[in-house]
């Protein structure tokens, strides 16, 4: 059985973490309420902008846009957004597992990553998967910046014929306790599917017209769907941080309690030991 003062050792230790995952719980529900407000004011944007350009693709020459011209997949990017920092759960290998099964789906083909976030890059570096952008540190102030960067030179590969299919890998954040990792193609946009032409019976007069409008919409579209999808790890990621520091700080207070047990069993057996040598030095004077 171990000594007392090692037991009492474990137990400050466990309670020591305890208040470092308390506090780190108390932190990610910070940062989750804020990171919710902002992806749920971006997601209706997002949602109607693809509609406005189902509108214009299904009355112009959508397939003569570049951004909407479907090639045969030789050259697969995908778009695998992590975060920076761990202990939060299998957030990040949940994403890097989904997007190595989206890399299975096209054997022989070239596949290039656009790696958000740390996690992602340290994963697939160490399995040698060509990684052909790596974007460090976005997480640590979100900004509609950022994702113009990233969606101008996914759009700028795209166009060039350096990709010819883009997908983007993340998590979906559905509420606190469940975030759901989705798989979807980014390019070329699908601009006819039941989502982006509903209600394209109603007709719309477009000023100045609708291809030139929808030159001009379909980099904007690339731009906003990679900022919803950071809004949406990011929040993903705050929740799955939230409940993984609540189970450690649970599993850490019964720890405590599990030691503290043990702690009282070794110093009645101490005192009993104790005893019974009083009593044996007393018999052997008698």
């Amino acid at each position: 059985m171990s000594s007392l003062k090692q037991i009492r050792r474990r137990i400050d230790g466990v309670r020591n973490t305890a208040q470092i995952t308390r506090a780190m719980k108390m932190v990610a529900t910070a940062r989750l309420r804020r990171a919710q407000e902002n992806m749920e004011r971006a997601r209706p944007y997002a949602w109607k902008l693809r509609e406005v350009i189902g509108h214009l693709a299904a009355r112009t020459g959508s397939e003569q846009h570049p951004l909407l011209e479907v090639r045969e997949p030789e050259r697969i990017g995908i778009v695998n957004v992590t975060s920076d920092r761990g202990l939060c759960g299998s957030f990040n290998m949940n994403i890097s597992r989904r997007t190595q099964q989206v890399m299975d789906e096209f054997p022989g083909r070239e596949i290039e990553l656009f790696t958000l976030g740390r996690k992602g890059y340290e994963f697939f570096r160490k399995r040698g998967v060509r990684i052909y952008r790596n974007y460090p540190g976005v997480f640590r102030e979100l900004d509609f910046s950022q994702a113009t960067s990233i969606g101008g030179a996914i759009t700028d590969q795209y166009i060039a014929g350096g990709f010819d299919r883009i997908y983007l890998v993340y998590n979906e954040f559905k509420n606190v306790a469940q975030q759901r990792i989705i798989s979807e193609q980014l390019l070329p946009l699908k601009a006819h599917d039941e989502m982006t032409v509903a209600g394209s019976n109603v007709d719309y007069i477009f000023e100045p017209d609708a291809y030139g409008l929808l030159d001009k919409l379909l980099p904007l579209d690339v731009n906003i769907q990679v900022w919803r999808v950071m809004l949406e790890s990011y929040a993903a990621e705050q929740a799955a941080r939230m409940t993984a520091m609540e189970n450690a700080t649970e599993n850490a207070e019964e720890l405590v309690e599990d030691l503290t047990l043990q702690f009282n069993k070794a110093r009645q057996a101490s005192i009993t030991k104790e005893l019974l040598e009083i009593v044996s030095g007393a018999e052997s004077l008698s």
